[in-house]
């Protein structure tokens, strides 16, 4: 009997054999061959499909909603247990009204225009050449952001739906959260016919891969952190020195806010 192996199967053998060895270089190149070749076939995709694979998100959210409270719940005790401030712990802390945002969140993006080939610039030469800029996808993106799950299905959305695929490290402390929603998105790919490795999120919570990812210039096509100003220039500063681009989203300062007074 032969047994057919998948590239899904490759790319998951690749990243559970990096993770055994800790090499974290490995593991990024592992995700980003993943989402690599997702992304190929979401740059192709119709924008009715990629809409469909945010509607279906939406739907799986809303219908486990119960496992992904639990899991939160798992989340904020750790945190807690670790002497995190009251007001990070309420930016950590979902309730079935932020996870319907959420779903929401994903409903309300397919509304907007189909951003692939949309006309951004024309204009002509002297010599009559007609020249026009269209928005096509930038690839392979990064986010590394701090512990806030909702950003999970926030970039995953944005990304998704202009053709990109996602590779995500969230915070440590909303790593069962944020996990458990990254498969959401991925199921909801697979419903709408598209590969799950659209989204990933970084297996680890070593912050040896926010490093390899930002070395990951070839690999990965842009990076943005999204968090507070701390977290933005931690990114920016070896991302300068590795030439990958990167956009910044400045948010509220969680890292300030992270731990309790002593």
């Amino acid at each position: 009997m032969t047994v057919m192996t998948t590239a899904a199967d490759t790319g998951a053998a690749d990243i559970d054999a990096a993770m055994k060895a800790g090499d974290h270089a490995a593991l990024v190149s592992a995700l980003v061959r993943t989402a690599r070749e997702a992304q190929a076939a979401l740059a192709m995709s119709s924008f009715d499909q990629r809409k469909a694979a945010l509607h279906a998100a939406a739907g799986l959210i809303r219908e486990h909603e119960a496992e992904i409270l639990a899991r939160n719940e798992a989340d904020v005790a750790r945190a807690g247990a670790n002497g995190i401030s009251p007001a990070f712990i309420d930016r950590l802390t979902l309730t079935p009204a932020r996870i319907e945002g959420m779903a929401a969140g994903l409903d309300q993006i397919t509304g907007l225009e189909d951003p692939i080939g949309r006309e951004l610039a024309r204009w002509s030469r002297p010599n009559g050449l007609d020249i026009a800029r269209v928005a096509t996808p930038l690839g392979v993106i990064g986010v590394i952001y701090e512990s806030r799950p909702n950003v999970t299905v926030d970039a995953g959305g944005l990304c998704l739906i202009a053709g990109n695929a996602a590779i995500l490290r969230g915070g440590s402390d909303s790593r069962e959260t944020s996990g458990y929603l990254a498969e959401l998105m991925g199921a909801g790919l697979q419903a709408a016919g598209l590969p799950r490795g659209g989204v990933q999120m970084v297996p680890t919570d070593d912050r040896g891969a926010v490093g390899a990812m930002l070395a990951a210039s070839g690999e990965i096509d842009v990076i943005i952190p999204r968090g507070g100003r701390s977290l933005v220039e931690r990114v920016q500063t070896p991302a300068r020195r590795w030439s990958l681009p990167s956009m910044p989203r400045c948010g509220a300062p969680e890292s300030a806010a992270r731990r309790k007074p002593s």
